[in-house]
């Protein structure tokens, strides 16, 4: 038997023989779903440890809003928001990423004692790929068209499947070239971020397309507009429509699913997994 891959993830060994579910925990005061249900150190920490009572395998914080349109914050803000939280979460037993696209913020947070890093930008700043060469984080790498201020403006592809495969092999080369072991890296196509409702749906589709270098698939659709549009759903109503984006993603092969309901989300894979096999 093929034994199960496996993720290099900071402190951690991550045995990927079942999909893993990613708890969000947004810290921002403007994020789409949930900003600032969670802006001070006690919520946020109520906030991740019910997550992981949820059965959340690892846990994202993220303290800059990377929402259409959203404005970048200053390493200073970010690391305020950051720090105090990782700090207080990072002993709980389960791995910590933390979505950002800064490379001192990376640093700062690495030697804080986080797990993963997740760049919506995907390590296209070399400065970035500096920050994590030498230590043994995972490295989540999304593909963005544009950035998250213009992004949804007028994104196009000639072929949306093919320009991000290409975009992510390309940056896992980059990451080997550095000296980036492969078992630390995981793909996320970055669905929403640059791309319309088709572009969304033809990734999802043919996700067995981006498994390039045969490394894991991470798919974040929880309740994006994607899901309103499918839907008629305002973001508040989005549970549903997001538990199924989940379970159609893992059916396609996607390996962790960032979600923000985590238990609803954990009961369904339960499920799907004692039917299918």
């Amino acid at each position: 038997m093929t034994p199960a891959p496996r993720l290099t993830c900071g402190r951690f060994d991550l045995e990927l023989s079942r999909p893993l579910v990613m708890g969000v925990i947004n810290l921002t005061p403007d994020s789409f779903s949930d900003g600032g249900q969670f802006g001070t150190l006690n919520e946020a920490i109520d906030h991740a440890i019910k997550q992981i009572e949820a059965g959340a395998d690892i846990l994202d914080i993220g303290a800059e809003s990377t929402r259409p349109g959203a404005q970048e914050i200053s390493v200073e803000n970010e690391l305020a928001r950051l720090v105090p939280v990782l700090r207080q979460v990072r002993d709980l037993g389960k791995p910590i990423s933390v979505d950002t696209r800064k490379p001192a913020v990376m640093r700062a947070v690495l030697a804080e004692g986080a797990d993963m890093i997740n760049d919506v930008s995907g390590f296209c700043d070399p400065q970035a790929v500096a920050a994590v060469v030498a230590s043994r984080c995972a490295l989540c790498v999304m593909h963005m068209q544009g950035d998250p201020s213009t992004m949804q403006q007028s994104p196009a592809y000639r072929s949306v499947v093919d320009e991000v495969s290409a975009f992510l092999y390309r940056q896992v080369e980059i990451l080997q070239l550095a000296g980036v072991a492969l078992e630390r890296i995981v793909l996320d196509p970055g669905i929403g971020f640059g791309k319309t409702l088709d572009h969304n749906l033809a990734l999802l589709r043919e996700l067995s397309c981006l498994e390039v270098f045969e490394r894991p698939v991470l798919i974040g659709l929880s309740r994006k507009s994607m899901v309103g549009q499918l839907t008629g759903q305002p973001v508040e109503r989005r549970l549903a429509g997001s538990v199924a984006g989940a379970l159609a993603s893992v059916a396609q092969g996607a390996a962790f699913v960032r979600v923000h309901d985590v238990r609803e989300t954990v009961d369904a894979l339960r499920v799907w997994r004692a039917i299918v096999d």
